[in-house]
């Protein structure tokens, strides 16, 4: 079966001139669209292509990778409009089109916007900017802890809205993030609860005390190469909490806080310090 919109791994099943023939084993087969031939290309050999339909409505494909498939979100920027809609950058020799009626907003040439490809009625390739049908607000299948992958999407007023493995909307708090971010950015997270209306909360840093355990090995490792002193306390400021151990402050005061009761440090005003 040949996955529109995705990477496929096809084999050569025909050679005619300085055309190549691609298939999955079915009836189908998709002219490599490449404008140089790729190495390994006898018959009988595979290749991951990205399969798509040209503009004559025929399956093609091509070994460069997209910066998004379908089905999936990505932040791309305006390249072009025209009298369908607006052309995106997204990888590929032909621009991504976002029809007008798939826009939320007016979108703009030079800027950059958070799209889902999908596939039209005619199984071409196309995005839209109206995500949030998409996404799911209330979660039931994630638990406390759990490791997700994330994409900045949209700046609040509490901080920023992150879409959770392409499925669910989170939210990442202003007072919790000791990192920068940036729209579009992907990256890993944990889920750090669900809430009672079953929206999600996230963090960057893996919750529990298995963080902790972690990090109280790694403040005495900075003790011992401090000639035992560390001016880090639980009063210091998250910043430069996280700048040294790239934690948030509460995990911090969590990691001294068990050190203390095992006797392995002492608690100064200014810091802390092995005894």
């Amino acid at each position: 079966m040949i996955n529109i919109g995705k990477i496929n791994t096809l084999s050569v099943v025909k050679q005619m001139g300085s055309e190549i023939y691609l298939s999955s084993g079915g009836g189908n087969k998709v002219l490599l669209k490449d404008a140089k031939r790729p190495a390994n290309c006898q018959v009988g050999d595979s290749l991951n292509v990205f399969v798509y339909v040209d503009t004559d409505g025929h399956l093609a494909a091509t070994t460069q990778a997209p910066r998004a498939q379908v089905d999936e979100f990505a932040w791309l920027k305006v390249v072009s409009v025209n009298y369908y809609g607006v052309f995106l950058d997204w990888g590929l020799a032909k621009d991504l089109l976002v029809p007008f009626s798939e826009q939320y907003h007016e979108m703009e040439v030079g800027k950059s916007y958070l799209v889902r490809l999908f596939l039209d009625d005619k199984n071409r390739i196309a995005a839209t900017s109206k995500i949030n049908r998409f996404l799911v607000e209330e979660a039931d299948d994630f638990k406390a802890g759990e490791k997700v992958s994330l994409i900045i999407a949209e700046k609040t007023e509490l901080g920023y809205k992150a879409i959770v493995n392409n499925t669910h909307w989170g939210l990442l708090y202003q007072n919790e993030l000791f990192q920068s971010v940036s729209l579009g950015q992907v990256l890993d997270g944990y889920i750090r609860q669900i809430r009672d209306d079953k929206k999600i909360d996230l963090t960057l840093h893996q919750p529990g005390y298995g963080k902790v355990e972690s990090l109280t090995d790694k403040i005495l490792a900075k003790l011992q190469a401090n000639n035992g002193i560390l001016a880090l306390s639980d009063k210091s400021s998250p910043e430069a909490i996280y700048e040294t151990f790239g934690v948030s402050k509460k995990v911090y005061k969590q990691a001294i806080g068990a050190l203390y009761k095992d006797h392995k440090i002492v608690l100064d005003k200014t810091g802390i310090r092995l005894p």
